[in-house]
């Protein structure tokens, strides 16, 4: 974009743009464009050097970014989100924050300490899953898992747990399911036997499996419908999902926890559930002992 054309108003033109422009951008940009997006309560009140800092990059490379958008400088882009904060849900970190103070936490490298930090991460990343995650495309979701032949799951490497509950739950529900395991090399070859009328339900997260993504992309060019859990409304599979739930990672640490996704999954099998028992006051979920 060139400082003729305008610049976006508000925060939500904004992140449509950086949307429509990421493929475009260089690899400085897309680390710039990934923080923006997961972070905006801490950009709209940090300094840019702090903000740089997070990420390791340049503040300048900050400046040139606002300029490639079509603003005079950082502060012109960083208004936005400023304006976003006022009505803005609390963030994860000041969740994380009152938590700790609530547990009366202090610096614990204990194996208990371990636990305790995970577990006030978890709790603030679940109260954030309510804020991200829309009504509609829960809605939308369930339906075409209820109406598809065949769900076929994939997910590889962090993601693969989340898979596989979702296998376990679909099998015990009587629902038809395909899980798409990279051994033996056949999960690409098996997936072209989908169709329209099947569903994929794809699930990555950074740093993105290649084998995902591209079994998404060439799914959706056969007219398969996705439903996609990643990190970030920036993942690859965006391009591609009819539906992406995007649930943030903040923190890209060994300890990065499934709880969110795990959680995320487990709601839209219950809700599927609901419609094939049609029951939805008590849905059950049979398990094998159960049988």
């Amino acid at each position: 974009m060139t400082t003729s054309e305008k610049a976006p108003e508000n925060y939500e033109d904004l992140i449509r743009l950086i949307h429509d422009r990421y493929d475009q951008m260089s690899k400085t940009y897309q680390r710039i464009s990934v923080y923006l997006t997961q972070n905006p309560n801490d950009v709209a009140i940090r300094p840019i050097s702090t903000i740089a800092a997070s990420c390791n990059i340049h503040a300048s490379s900050f400046v040139r970014f606002a300029q490639w958008l079509g603003y005079t400088g950082f502060k012109d882009l960083q208004t936005l989100f400023q304006k976003r904060l006022s009505t803005a849900a609390p963030g994860f970190d000041a969740r994380k924050r009152a938590l700790e103070d609530e547990l009366q936490l202090l610096e614990d490298h204990s194996e208990l300490g371990f636990l305790r930090d995970l577990v006030v991460r978890d709790i603030a990343s679940l109260q954030g899953l309510l804020d991200k995650i829309s009504a509609a495309d829960m809605v939308n979701a369930t339906e075409l898992i209820e109406r598809a032949d065949t769900v076929y799951l994939i997910g590889q490497l962090r993601s693969e747990p989340v898979v596989n509950l979702l296998r376990y739950i679909l099998t015990m529900l009587g629902k038809r399911c395909v899980l798409l395991d990279e051994s033996g090399g056949l999960a690409t070859h098996v997936a072209r036997t989908m169709r329209p009328t099947d569903v994929l339900m794809a699930v990555t997260f950074r740093f993105y499996a290649n084998e995902v993504v591209n079994i998404a992309e060439e799914a959706e060019q056969s007219g398969v419908p996705i439903i996609a859990i990643s990190d970030t409304t920036l993942s690859p599979l965006m391009k591609s999902a009819r539906i992406l739930f995007a649930v943030p990672e903040h923190e890209y640490t060994f300890s990065r926890s499934l709880a969110a996704p795990m959680c995320l999954a487990q709601a839209l099998m219950v809700a599927v559930a609901a419609r094939l028992q049609h029951n939805s006051v008590d849905p059950r979920i049979p398990t094998v002992t159960g049988q």
